[in-house]
């Protein structure tokens, strides 16, 4: 599947208006949402997500692999049509550490990454280290030569594989903050011209350096920020005006770009932002956001229908968990108590997508399954609660159940990314 990103890349510089929406998420039912549409579906993990030691995940690289193939061969997609890519492979897990054990961890986990069948592979090694002088910024030609090592590591795998092994790279870094902002902003700046040509001339000059000439033809996409960016309660939408510069930029190179945090944009934002050349399109909370409210959706139906005792109690039990282990929300929630608790069940940033593996919130979940997979839902709830699907279920579309009102939410915001994409 290389191929197609070459071809997502050919098609540009022909002037076609053609990308891919990267799913940045390991959630079992935004896969198999993804794995229901047509073509290829591009599935990354992040170095905290999936590393050798396992992440915050648990799983290493292989298991991603392993795990993402299962959910394959169990409905039926092709192998064939997966793409798996590496999301920010580098340092950032153990930036507090000296420069040569982190450097050498993160040479590790790429290798892993490439054995494992990561074919896409992003290069990131943008952060100060250990013994790096806190006082200034970290040089760009030393952090461009770090990645380079980091490329050399990838290409040592290849080596052990053989000659079909040829990943594909994307270099650079502006993005917006991982899981969206912290704070509210009033907007964020496109990356620069000056700073894009020279991300891209002092990387190539250390992957030459490093005699990885072939890596470098190799590199597909650069990594920029087209102005982008959402919160837990705002959206910055793309302006195809203020990315104008950027755009024309394209031109001049022979990469696409990569947008990351393109969560909440609307379906024109999206195709403007292929048509301006940010032809892989990075989405996450978005997907988990409405897996969420469409469970939500279902809980409150089921407390319309079923009496306390016999209900699953899904939402509190989601909000109980997130009070026992607070690590993933308590830094990103702020105000009082109660803008807290409104935090934890509707923000944009949606922390609560880390608390779906909890094993009560599981057997919660099973259980909301189990009340409304007994009966038939009302289509009075379904236009109360789910008036999309409701709409759909009536023109005979989807079929009259649970798992229908969860696929088709979640298929609404990929069918947003499908017609980004390829409209045709």
């Amino acid at each position: 599947m290389s191929n197609f990103l070459d071809e997502i890349v050919r098609a540009q510089k022909r002037g076609e208006a053609r990308g891919i929406a990267s799913i940045c998420s390991a959630h079992p039912w935004l896969l198999k949402a993804a794995m229901r549409g047509d073509g290829p579906v591009l599935v990354e993990s992040t170095c905290n997500q999936v590393n050798q030691f396992g992440g915050y995940t648990g799983m290493t690289p292989a298991a991603f692999v392993a795990n993402v193939h299962g959910l394959a061969a169990e409905n039926g997609f092709p192998a064939g049509r997966l793409i798996l890519g590496g999301d920010h492979l580098g340092p950032n897990v153990w930036q507090n550490e000296p420069a040569a054990s982190a450097m050498q961890k993160s040479a590790d986990m790429v290798r892993a990454y490439v054995r494992a069948g990561y074919t896409k592979i992003h290069l990131d090694a943008s952060m100060k280290l250990g013994d790096d002088d806190p006082s200034r910024p970290l040089d760009v030609e030393l952090a461009a030569l770090r990645a380079a090592w980091l490329a050399k590591a990838a290409e040592s795998a290849c080596s052990d594989l053989g000659p079909d092994c040829q990943p594909r790279y994307v270099i650079g870094t502006e993005v917006p903050i991982p899981g969206g902002a912290i704070a509210h902003e009033g907007g964020v700046g496109v990356t620069k011209v000056e700073d894009a040509r020279r991300t891209l001339e002092v990387t190539r000059t250390a992957f030459l350096r490093e005699g990885l000439e072939s890596a470098w033809e190799r590199v597909i996409a650069l990594v920029v920020q087209p102005g982008v960016e959402f919160g837990d309660d705002f959206v910055l939408d793309y302006n195809p005006e203020a990315a104008r510069d950027l755009a024309r930029f394209f031109e001049t190179t022979s990469l696409i770009y990569e947008a990351h945090s393109t969560d909440y944009q609307t379906r024109d934002n999206l195709r403007n932002l292929v048509c301006d050349h940010f032809a892989i399109l990075k989405v996450g909370p978005a997907l988990t956001f409405v897996f969420r409210e469409a469970v939500f959706a279902l809980a409150m139906m089921e407390a319309e229908l079923f009496p306390l005792g016999q209900r699953s109690e899904l939402i509190a039990v989601l909000d109980q968990a997130m009070l026992r282990q607070p690590d993933y929300w308590q830094k990103h929630y702020h105000g009082t108590p109660a803008e807290q608790a409104f935090a934890r069940k509707f923000s944009l940033s949606d922390r609560s997508r880390y608390y779906w593996p909890d094993s009560a919130v599981q057997s919660a979940l099973a259980k909301l399954f189990s009340n409304l997979d007994g009966i038939t839902i009302p289509l009075s709830l379904l236009s109360q609660y789910a008036p999309r699907v409701f709409n759909q279920i009536r023109m005979g579309k989807l079929s009259h159940n649970s798992s229908s009102v969860i696929y088709a939410s979640i298929r609404g915001v990929l069918d947003d990314y499908q017609y980004a994409c390829n409209p045709e």
